[in-house]
């Protein structure tokens, strides 16, 4: 009988539950939960249900914006029931420092300003001999100005892009949900960091769970290296 246990004690198995606001009894949505022992997360869906693997004895971080974080011990394998409590919200802070779109979009205008108002690409429209403007034309398909804000503007795309990107896949992000640092943490960046087509749509629970099916593969790629 002892035995039995203790292997139990040790065997891994997935944890279901679900979360309410306290105060409402509302079910929680993007409520992230931690495996502090494995390190794995995971979200609670749209009726507050998630599901992660655990073992007895694991602690499961339980956290949210603006509410208070909750430590729960696994303590058998039935489903849980959790309440989490909002927590004290801090005014605004607000931020006189210029954002790198706002510098890119001020960037932009300082073109237009320029005469440039197509960015090197002007609409077919201004051939038009009635109300077009072929001159504005030739100028915005030939002329120096236009020509570097048509380059400006591949850049402003890319670097929107890599921004909408590094909202979900950042370091501090990975960190948090695998405990990478240093190379390790700098060679797992390069290898799954998501194209904007992948992650254009993407909410906190999809980034969250891109990370970490990226690391078990990250994970399990490094066991096989060892073993050989």
């Amino acid at each position: 009988m002892f035995i039995g246990k203790a292997s139990f004690a040790q065997r891994e198995f997935n944890i279901n539950g679900v979360i309410f606001e306290n105060q409402t009894k509302i079910r929680m949505a993007l409520v992230e939960i931690k495996n502090k022992r494995s390190g794995f997360s995971t979200g609670s869906n749209d009726l507050g249900i998630f599901s992660i693997k655990a073992i007895l004895g694991d602690t499961l971080l339980v956290t949210k914006r603006n509410f208070n974080d909750m430590e729960v011990i696994v303590k058998n394998d039935r489903d849980l029931v959790l309440y989490i409590n909002k927590g004290a919200i801090l005014n605004e802070v607000v931020i006189t420092g210029k954002t790198k779109k706002q510098a890119l979009d001020e960037l932009k205008e300082t073109y237009r300003n320029k005469g440039s108002y197509y960015g090197g690409k002007p609409p077919l429209l201004l051939l038009n001999p009635f109300g077009g403007s072929p001159l504005t034309f030739l100028y915005e398909l030939f002329g120096k100005t236009p020509k570097q804000a048509k380059r400006f503007n591949r850049m402003y795309q890319n670097e929107m892009q890599d921004g909408q990107v590094d909202q979900f896949f950042n370091k501090a992000v990975i960190n948090k949900q695998t405990g990478l640092t240093g190379l390790k943490l700098e060679d797992f960046l390069v290898q799954y960091r998501p194209t904007y087509e992948q992650a254009k749509n993407w909410n906190v629970y999809d980034g969250i769970k891109w990370i970490n099916d990226s690391y078990k593969k990250y994970s399990d790629t490094a066991g096989k290296i060892k073993s050989n």
